[in-house]
């Protein structure tokens, strides 16, 4: 599932991991900053339920409310779903 981190700043590009501010800072991408440049989140999710148009997951890493762009299957190395 790819969303849209709709709340991530977009012009932060170091911080201190985990706002420790003993920490030394580090670039965003070696963190688990929310903080990001390119804000699109990808996230492996189980399909629980489809109903309608609403798709229900389970496993989502994001806010409530978080724009989901799209929806991708993973595909295996052997060309299975």
């Amino acid at each position: 599932m790819l969303t849209w981190l709709d709340r991530a700043r977009r012009d932060v590009l170091r911080v201190h991991p985990r706002d420790d501010r003993t920490a030394a800072e580090r670039g965003v991408f070696s963190t688990r900053s929310p903080d990001r440049p390119n804000p699109i989140g990808l996230h492996h999710v189980e399909i629980v339920e489809i109903e309608g148009t609403r798709i229900r997951v389970r496993n989502l890493e994001a806010v409530d409310g978080t724009p989901v762009l799209d929806v991708k299957p993973v595909l295996r190395l052997d060309g299975g779903a």
